[in-house]
């Protein structure tokens, strides 16, 4: 069941107005009223939407035992989209043709006879596709948690996304929104009164004279989520420099290993992506000189232990999405209580990202950021001696 079992990925949302505070009947009637196949959805590319249960693909039976767990509510968005094959059109197309232009004294089709044919091939196709031969479903788990306001979707693709937005809205009235890099580090910083810090933030120049002061993957001028690619910059040299033990806001620590991935991209878009794959990928030489040209982390595998708890996963920096998370395995033994249980882990691993990337922004958008950014530039320039020395 999506979020309850095996590894986790999803990128977070905040939904609009109130939180529901419980979940209960009148949710699942509305999940009923808008499961797929009750209301066809007629779109310009066929695509129909609507919401399972999360059994399986095909389960549209909604029950407050199996959809609600401790004050979330589980459930899955499934899009159904024919998918023709284009290569079978024009094989129809020609077999029409070859028909149509046989009585033709030169043997080849006319220009009525080309149109004639793709119609007739069109019109074979969707015939065929009536017995839904041609029909794929795809299925996203969702997770609403009612203590956060937070939806947490199973998918980053930009279509599903389009519609389950429109979905969502037209089922419990309320919209949301996105949980970026940027606007995670304004939440965090109300409480603090850092707010204008986060306002007023630019790219920094990790490297003078070459970090541009803009990056080409956020087109948008007013959005911070630039954040998320120096706060991965900022863990690689703080774990590097100092300790694998990061101090939390909230009295505990966290330890932090970057391990297995990472990906780096040239912010003026110039000289591409450079991808590593290892246990320690950020010990590599081509990690290190790419950070020295100006590239920036915008992926990277991350392990975490904290209170005892141990998670493997992958971080998107602009997004904060999470991919691949490996949760520690429930101990409890009755199967409600090991749903408990794994809803416990979710909610510790998120809050675990939140105190990491806080405490980030608790230095980002304070006064002593360039100080803190000072250090980091001369950590970049002591890597490249260190390199032009073992090369001389």
């Amino acid at each position: 069941m999506g979020f309850f079992s095996g590894r986790v990925t999803c990128a977070r949302y905040r939904v609009n107005g109130p939180s529901p505070g419980m979940f209960g009947s009148e949710h699942l009637e509305r999940l009923q009223g808008h499961a797929i196949g009750k209301q066809r959805v007629a779109t310009s590319d066929g695509v129909e939407v609507g919401w399972t249960a999360g059994d399986h693909i095909l389960d549209t039976r909604f029950d407050l035992a199996k959809n609600v767990v401790d004050d979330v509510l589980h459930f899955c968005l499934r899009v159904d989209a024919q998918k023709v094959p284009a290569d079978l059109l024009r094989a129809y197309t020609q077999v029409e043709l070859q028909a149509l232009a046989a009585g033709n004294p030169s043997g080849l089709p006319s220009a009525r006879q080309k149109r004639e044919a793709r119609e007739t091939a069109r019109q074979r196709l969707e015939q065929e596709a009536g017995d839904g031969r041609y029909l794929k479903r795809k299925a996203f788990p969702l997770l609403w948690d009612a203590r956060s306001n937070e939806l947490l979707v199973g998918t980053t693709a930009v279509t599903a996304l389009d519609r389950l937005h429109t979905l969502f809205k037209g089922t419990f009235g309320q919209g949301f929104e996105p949980l970026g890099a940027g606007r995670q580090a304004y939440l965090l910083a109300e409480p603090r009164r850092q707010t204008r810090g986060v306002e007023d933030a630019a790219p920094s120049a990790f490297v003078p004279g070459v970090s541009p002061s803009e990056l080409s993957w956020l087109p948008d001028e007013a959005s911070r989520d630039f954040l998320g690619n120096e706060y991965l910059l900022w863990l690689w040299y703080l774990l590097d420099s100092e300790s694998e033990a990061l101090p939390l806001g909230d009295g505990s620590e966290a330890t932090v290993l970057l391990a297995r991935t990472l990906i780096l991209e040239c912010p003026r878009g110039q000289t591409g992506k450079e991808s590593i794959s290892s246990e320690g990928p950020t010990r590599l030489p081509e990690a290190r000189r790419a950070i020295q040209s100006g590239k920036l982390p915008r992926r990277v595998g991350l392990t975490v232990v904290r209170h005892d708890h141990q998670y493997e996963l992958t971080l998107q920096a602009e997004t904060l999405a999470v991919s691949g998370a490996r949760l520690p395995a429930p101990e409890a033994g009755a199967d409600r209580a090991r749903l408990d249980e794994r809803v416990g882990q979710l909610r510790h691993l998120l809050e675990t990202l939140d105190l990491m990337y806080d405490a980030f922004g608790r230095c980002r958008a304070s006064d002593a950021w360039p100080k803190e950014l000072a250090k980091i530039q001369k950590w970049l320039q002591r890597e490249e001696r260190s390199r032009l020395s073992a090369i001389g």
